[in-house]
């Protein structure tokens, strides 16, 4: 079954955000949804967001799911915006609790920051199933990049979170707390195991001088041609070079008040005495 799928990218993160229907009904989900924030002023916007809105009031969508792939470290989330606004539950792989306990041990989060995951309203399991109307979606756990990354697949449509990109792009960074390579690259080949014709839909893209931004793939081009893990590729050479690569990258703009936002389904944490909400910058973390 072929799902509808309509992307909003976000240049100021580089972040594509999915709205995915049932092919002839109105039964939709939306994917890893961004809201604006300027680390200068700590102030938050919904441009991205609203954008998201407008492509569901266009086609006149019923959203039912608003879907993360994993806790991003390099945009907030909207969900708590666009659930106030449509009404739907908000969804995560249930490994969240991992990623939750590792946080709020690294920023010292309030005592009551739970870390069962009940921020959110459901916690997908490997093989759970997500119904938009006529269209049945499957859960794959696909940790790696993050102990709670999944990939959301609604009939030829994956959507992979960070864990793969365009096949120029290659793989994700696997240097977060409980991050490891070796599951990144079963996670991918899981993901590549899928049909050849399986459209594949990446978080990001960034360009490069040769090509535009571009988001979409499918299983039988990242196995012919991604530069990390095509066909021929060993899983010892990929840890190796993942692990390599990674002690070189800096940390993304956004990690710091991504993390202590997204890990609570994109709640701001509780406010203080004097009614302000703070985010924290815990020195020498990373």
């Amino acid at each position: 079954m072929s799902a509808r799928v309509f992307p909003c990218f976000d240049a100021p993160t580089n972040t594509v955000t999915y709205v995915v229907a049932e092919p002839a009904g109105l039964a939709a989900a939306i994917i890893d949804s961004v809201l604006d924030f300027d680390p200068a002023s700590g102030r938050t916007a919904r441009v991205a967001a609203d954008k998201v809105l407008a492509v569901v009031a266009q086609h006149r969508l019923r959203v039912e799911w608003i879907l993360e792939t994993h806790v991003h470290a390099d945009h907030l989330s909207a969900a708590p915006y666009l659930k106030e606004k449509l009404g739907a539950k908000v969804g995560i792989g249930e490994r969240i609790t991992e990623v939750q306990a590792a946080f709020k041990r690294i920023f010292n989060a309030e005592p009551e920051f739970a870390t069962d995951g009940s921020q959110f309203d459901r916690l997908f399991e490997d093989g759970a199933t997500v119904r938009l109307g006529a269209l049945e979606g499957r859960v794959l756990h696909t940790p790696g990049h993050t102990p709670a990354c999944v990939t959301y697949v609604f009939g030829n449509a994956a959507f992979v979170g960070d864990s793969i990109f365009m096949p120029d792009f290659g793989s994700a960074r696997c240097d977060f707390p409980a991050g490891d390579a070796r599951t990144l690259y079963r996670s991918i080949r899981r993901i590549l195991d899928l049909p050849p014709a399986t459209r594949i839909f990446v978080c990001h893209d960034y360009g490069t001088e040769e090509r535009p931004v571009a988001w979409e793939t499918t299983v039988a081009a990242e196995r012919q041609g991604n530069i990390h893990v095509k066909e021929g590729a060993t899983e010892d050479a990929f840890v190796a070079m993942r692990n390599q690569r990674d002690r070189t990258l800096a940390m993304p703009r956004l990690l710091l008040p991504s993390v202590q936002i997204n890990m609570r389904a994109g709640h701001p944490p509780p406010a203080d005495a004097n009614g302000m909400r703070y985010l924290k910058l815990p020195l020498d973390a990373f």
